[in-house]
């Protein structure tokens, strides 16, 4: 439920807001807010994590900081938020938080060549990415990252795949950045 009323009320945010983009732009844009990773981003910014009933086994293996997870429990947020109030509640709510600040989430989708843009700008050395750490079972891995730039740490990310933990590094360090 949470995840349809996220998508309507960001489609019509959207639409309102860059009425000259063309339609397929729009349906990247929205793709880009409502996925997993931004979504579960999202949640580590309300803390959303600290709040959630977990299991002993789904907590002691990271559930916590799982992307799957807190993008499910933003979606299950947002769809009480609906169910309590309706749409008008749950659109303010959406508008107000993960809305609020949508270029910022466009951007986390691809923050991994956005970064590597930013560093080449100012430096001749290239951004890496660094496997610190791994927790987990096979089939449910965390992947912990960090954002290398000349022997220096810029930014740090957790994420199920290698992949995603190297975007959350990117984001992170951009965020420091400014």
């Amino acid at each position: 439920l949470g995840d349809a009323v996220l998508e309507i009320v960001t489609s019509e945010y959207l639409f309102r807001k860059y009425d000259k983009m063309l339609e397929g732009e729009l349906t990247k844009f929205r793709a880009s807010i409502v996925c997993e990773p931004t979504l579960a981003n999202f949640s580590k910014e309300i803390c959303l994590g600290e709040y959630l009933l977990l299991g002993k086994g789904e907590d002691n293996s990271g559930g916590r900081l799982r992307s799957s997870v807190l993008s499910d429990a933003v979606e299950a947020l947002i769809g009480a938020i609906y169910l309590d109030g309706g749409i008008e509640e749950a659109r303010i709510f959406v508008e107000s938080t993960l809305l609020k600040d949508v270029e910022e989430r466009k951007l986390f989708v691809d923050s991994k060549t956005h970064l590597q843009e930013m560093v080449q700008k100012v430096s001749d050395f290239s951004v890496d990415y660094v496997i610190v750490g791994e927790k987990g079972p096979d089939h449910s891995k965390l992947f912990e990252v960090m954002a290398m730039h000349d022997g220096q740490e810029i930014g740090h990310g957790y994420g199920r795949s290698k992949k995603s933990a190297e975007q959350e590094a990117a984001f992170d360090a951009i965020k420091r950045m400014g």
